[in-house]
């Protein structure tokens, strides 16, 4: 590197998109277990504007959050620096990972950033960094929901552990907001196990969720899922809030409901109705990704990007995220640099 310092986005307050600043810091050095990346383009997750409305602890976390703070977790780039104890990269590599989820420390909104290399996988090298970097949160909540929750951490939401429902050709899907980042991977990995899949989005996304693979298409703003499907097996709701328990009755006995965001629900309906319901949080992983990777890679999963924005420009990518109804991922690319 020619400098010792970069642009980065920061926040020194909490509120809306106009407090994200876009400024001159010092280039982070890679301690012990971490690898350097020069950041080509960073995805855009919710936790991104939590942070920046004042969370700063994901449930069952401590928070190490101080102010000011460089938010962003999903990045791909090129490793730059590896740590003397750090096996497995190398400088020039293409990587991509989530960076120290569940907490706020991922600093990915930046030219550089200092990241655990265990979060991080080789980039598959059959799509470009833009796309990588939507792939990491969004892609490993689907996984961990429904292929492999990978850790045993304590879920924050609920005591037992979650367990994913086994999916094969025999099995129903049902994903609420299935257009959305993780959505359209569920969608995606549904089909890649062998599952029938409903999708349930506005009417604007039919086209995009039926190119995917969904097996059934329903319009939440014409018709209320819960009356047009039956017998389903497995309900992945990423939308979560007080109606989701509405989807109860979509499920066969001995069906579940995985809930990707908090909802409201009665234990004494759901032992009723013989269904369950379980959460999870996601959590880093490089070995995960890696996986994933693979189906990127062969063109088994793809990933959509709504729409991208110049680092420079991460207000306008949150002004976009509040608007709604976002196809895929909302990506911020970094110019390179010599």
């Amino acid at each position: 590197m020619s400098t010792d310092t970069m642009r980065a986005v920061r926040l020194h307050e909490h509120g809306g998109p106009e407090v994200l600043r876009y400024e001159q810091v010092p280039v982070p050095e890679p301690g012990l277990g971490e690898v350097l990346v020069r950041v080509r383009a960073v995805g855009v997750n919710p936790p991104d504007w939590y942070l920046r409305g004042g969370l700063t602890t994901m449930p069952g976390e401590t928070s190490t959050v101080s102010l000011p703070v460089i938010p962003g977790t999903d990045v791909s780039g090129v490793v730059e620096a590896v740590a003397a104890d750090v096996e497995g990269f190398s400088v020039g590599d293409e990587v991509f990972g989530l960076l120290r989820f569940p907490s706020f420390q991922g600093r990915a909104y930046a030219e550089y950033v200092a990241a655990p290399a265990s979060d991080l996988a080789l980039k598959p090298a059959g799509i470009d960094h833009v796309h990588a970097a939507g792939a990491p949160m969004a892609g490993l909540t689907a996984w961990q929901f429904l292929i492999d929750v990978g850790h045993d951490h304590p879920s924050p939401f609920q005591k037992a552990g979650h367990r994913p429902t086994a999916l094969d050709a025999d099995t129903t899907v049902l994903v609420n907001g299935a257009a959305g980042g993780v959505g359209h991977f569920a969608l995606q990995l549904g089909k890649w196990r062998g599952a029938r899949v409903i999708a349930v989005a506005s009417g604007a996304h039919e086209a995009f969720l039926s190119r995917l693979g969904a097996d059934r298409f329903i319009d939440y703003t014409r018709s209320r899922a819960e009356e047009l499907a039956h017998d389903i097996d497995l309900v992945l709701d990423t939308v979560g809030g007080p109606e989701s328990r509405r989807f109860l009755r979509t499920l066969k006995r001995g069906g579940a409901q995985f809930a990707v965001l908090p909802g409201e629900f009665d234990e004494e309906e759901t032992a009723k109705l013989g269904v369950t319901v379980s959460s999870a949080q996601v959590r880093s992983s490089g070995a995960q990704l890696a996986q994933l990777g693979r189906l990127l890679d062969a063109g088994t999963v793809r990933v959509a990007i709504d729409s991208t924005f110049d680092l420079a420009d991460a207000r306008a990518a949150h002004e976009r995220a509040a608007q709604g109804h976002i196809q895929g991922k909302i990506v911020l690319t970094v110019a390179s640099s010599s």
